[in-house]
């Protein structure tokens, strides 16, 4: 049985925030594999309608990122959104065993509040 633990909730959309997991994970030496994004997969069937937006034309997004420090097994992240909101959780599925440093390296560093200064940067007014 798998287990997952919500991360963090952000007023980003999916899209953008799945760029700053890449740049904050290697920037602390984590290397980031996106194995599923569910608009390319849509992108192949046609009249595909969205079941919240009841059309084809949606933001909905979920994509499946897996983060691997130099060895060991990779830690699976989860991105979900829709209307410019993104949810992120570590998915646990019982034949993973990510290393208690990669999970604590990716929860310390994955923050709601260092997304949104890495999405939104203040500008010093000088």
């Amino acid at each position: 049985m798998h287990q997952t633990t919500f991360l963090l909730g952000v007023q980003i959309p999916t899209d953008h925030v799945i760029l700053l997991i890449r740049q904050l994970l290697t920037s602390i030496g984590l290397t980031v594999c996106q194995s599923f994004d569910l608009q390319t997969a849509r992108a192949a069937h046609k009249d595909c309608a969205c079941p919240h937006h009841g059309t084809d034309m949606c933001d909905c997004q979920m994509a499946v990122l897996l983060v691997y420090e130099e060895n060991g097994e990779p830690l699976t992240l989860v991105a979900h959104g829709q209307n410019g909101y993104t949810s992120l959780e570590i998915f646990n599925p019982p034949y993973q065993r990510p290393s208690g440093t990669l999970q604590a390296a990716v929860k310390s560093t994955l923050q709601a509040e260092k997304l949104l200064e890495a999405a939104y940067p203040i500008v010093s007014a000088e």
